[in-house]
């Protein structure tokens, strides 16, 4: 069996394969051993690793070597598309072509696992493309359905991954994948089923590949008994510096007025008489029973009107976000109508004769029911160690303004439920990122956040010189941002940055209202300098005015939370990040006020123990931007005097990666 020094070795297959494109990373190797000695004693570790290591091999060789000698299964969680696709197209056919058998086929299987609503059922398009005079209120959902069946012809997976954009989303609906209505063998699609066939992959396959949305929503269900990933003995969480966040997410609940809205509309729309319950074929007595279903949508949607008005009136303005009172019983107006409506759809599914039209009301069923449910326990606060608040989000479209309202809740803690589902001892548990500690050697946020004390640990620097490459600039001029020339002076300074290394520049901000207000404080300048600006919120998706920056030197984008970490820009078409802000959490944010009292009411102190290590990593992930190879030069400039002023500033500064020249102002 060969090891994991051989596998990296100058003569080893890693380097035979890739010839002179190969350079052996000291960190990498040693990053590999401890991965390896993690998932051999089934222990936990916490692994730093900088830019530059290569910590997708650095996990991932050894995880292929733990699968060829035990046939034990690994389960691999990303946060980032952008990963998955470098592990998926790059570092997974590296190794499928290294770790052969005598006959040259690999030695290990590995699948990407998608959630179930990503995989098109060809028997629900189908379904929905019969009954489209009924179903779809316009031409626009038509056209979106014609082009999910266009595209159903040609894909080769069924997920909607390669589905072009359709200019009615909701069309996908009524074509994915469900386990509410989904038929199992008695499916006429089955043998061909895009979901059904990915699920054997997986049962068959020892590598796992899955983002942790679905990672994490897989161990909030076995905590219920249920899961959809196949059993597993290891797992590996890459950009681990997130687990915390998407964790708490899922293992909360959230009701939106949007999710309620569609699923209603869904049903039945009563001023153009479409739907779904429109589309059914009941006749005589029976038919009086959809009419009656139908009357009682219209009572479900006033019931979702009236509530969702007030929780708009509470929260008291068109966005934001609003932490209730612990204890705080909301008026539920809406639970008792939605069981009245999965109690209706329940009879005609109980009356209907087709298996089709059984399993959709089924899955209506399941649907209606889960926001009754949900409803209850978020109206009575009913979860408990968590924090429940109010959320509303103002938006525009042709001229007309609405606000939707969203009512959420959270653990305040997720350590307590990782310690006992995810780190028990029965798996091999690896977190790893490049931003996992908030000083030389400090592991203590990361492992009290996640809940693995007992965890090893691993900090490996980064291969890259940034003593060479990196110029770091602080203006500790900047006023402060509750003073009446900030927005200006921000502006001066943004350009000034931006015009002196030829644009190639992210501006990154903490919020939105700042972004936009720059924007609309810098575009007229900057363009006058030939600097095209790319505007998160304005100017298209996220993944359109990053293409879009690539394609243009000259150009500079304006990003938030999004923009900080996740996105790899190599070469000279990123030489310039601006940090206008020390990115920490809203003091107001419910999640964020919530914690602060829990360390409170244990002696701890939220700023310096929560609050400023979060903000510390988010900076390191902010500055990690512009060194994505050992090519790549240029400078960040940070606009928060707070950096050099304020007594917590040296934290972020040590933070730095190794060789960072900090200037004077700093010391």
């Amino acid at each position: 069996m060969i090891t994991i020094d051989e596998a990296f070795g100058v003569d080893g297959p890693i380097a035979r394969e890739l010839g002179e494109d190969y350079e052996p990373r000291s960190e990498q190797i040693e990053m590999a051993r401890a991965v390896g000695n993690t998932l051999a004693g089934r222990g936990q570790l916490l692994a730093e690793a900088g830019t530059g290591v290569g910590k997708s091999l650095g996990y991932l060789v050894p995880a292929v070597l733990r699968i060829i000698e035990s046939g034990e299964r690994v389960v691999i969680a990303t946060n980032t598309i952008a990963l998955q696709e470098q592990i998926l197209r790059k570092d997974l056919p590296l190794l499928e072509r290294v770790f052969v058998d005598d006959l040259g086929e690999p030695l290990f299987r590995s699948e990407l696992v998608k959630g179930r609503g990503n995989y098109l059922s060809v028997r629900r398009l189908s379904l929905a493309s019969q009954r489209q005079e009924k179903l779809f209120p316009d031409s626009a959902s038509k056209r979106s359905l014609h082009q999910i069946e266009d595209w159903a012809y040609a894909t080769m997976d069924g997920t909607r991954s390669t589905l072009p954009q359709l200019e009615r989303p909701g069309v996908w609906d009524h074509a994915r994948s469900d386990s509410g209505n989904c038929m199992g063998r008695k499916c006429p699609t089955y043998d061909k089923c895009f979901f059904q066939q990915a699920r054997r992959r997986a049962e068959r396959a020892e590598l796992l590949i899955c983002n942790h949305a679905l990672f994490f929503s897989d161990l909030a269900l076995r905590g219920k008994g249920i899961g959809f990933l196949p059993p597993y003995e290891h797992v590996i969480i890459d950009e681990a510096h997130n687990a915390e966040e998407v964790a708490s997410e899922h293992f909360g609940l959230s009701l939106s007025e949007g999710r309620v809205t569609h699923l209603l509309s869904t049903l039945f729309r009563p001023g153009r008489g479409t739907g779904y319950l429109s589309s059914m074929s009941l006749m005589g007595d029976d038919a009086e029973r959809v009419l009656w279903a139908q009357r009682v949508v219209r009572d479900a949607d006033r019931a979702r009107e009236h509530f969702f008005e007030m929780l708009t009136r509470r929260m008291g303005r068109p966005s934001g976000t609003m932490r209730l009172p612990v204890g705080e019983t909301l008026e539920n107006t809406l639970s008792t109508p939605f069981r009245e409506l999965a109690g209706a759809l329940k009879r005609l599914r109980d009356l209907e004769q087709t298996d089709e039209d059984r399993y959709e009301l089924n899955s209506y069923v399941e649907r209606t029911q889960a926001i009754a449910d949900e409803c209850d326990a978020l109206c009575e606060q009913t979860l408990d160690g968590c924090v429940y608040w109010i959320e509303t989000q103002r938006s525009e479209r042709a001229g007309l303004a609405s606000v939707r309202a969203t009512l959420s809740c959270s653990p305040v803690e997720v350590a307590p439920i990782l310690s006992s589902q995810l780190f028990d001892g029965e798996k091999s548990v690896v977190l790893t990122s490049a931003t996992l500690t908030t000083g030389k050697g400090s592991f203590t946020h990361a492992k009290r956040g996640l809940g693995c004390e007992d965890a090893k640990t691993i900090e490996l620097g980064s291969p890259f010189d940034h003593a060479k490459q990196v110029s770091l600039r602080v203006e500790d001029g900047m006023p402060d941002p509750r003073e009446p020339g900030y927005l200006r002076a921000l502006g001066d300074m943004i350009v000034k940055h931006v015009v002196e290394t030829g644009g190639g520049a992210f501006v990154l901000f903490t919020s939105f209202r700042t972004l936009h207000d720059a924007a609309d404080e810098t575009r007229g300048r900057l363009e006058d300098h030939g600097h095209r600006l790319w505007v998160q919120g304005r100017d298209g998706s996220r993944t359109e005015i990053l293409d879009r920056f690539r394609e243009d030197e000259a150009s500079v984008l304006f990003g938030t939370t999004s923009f900080w970490q996740g996105v790899d820009v190599r070469g000279r078409g990123l030489r310039n990040v601006i940090i206008t802000r020390l990115p920490f959490d809203p003091p107001d944010r419910p999640l964020t006020e919530a914690r602060g009292e829990l360390l409170r009411s244990r002696g701890i102190d939220p700023f310096s123990q929560d609050a400023l290590p979060r903000a510390i990593i988010r900076f390191k992930q902010g500055f990690g931007r512009l060194i994505r190879s050992s090519s790549d030069s240029g400078r960040v400039v940070v606009l928060d005097r707070r950096i050099v002023r304020a007594a917590y500033g040296r934290r972020f500064l040590a933070a730095l990666p190794e060789g960072v020249y900090v200037p004077d102002a700093a010391l």
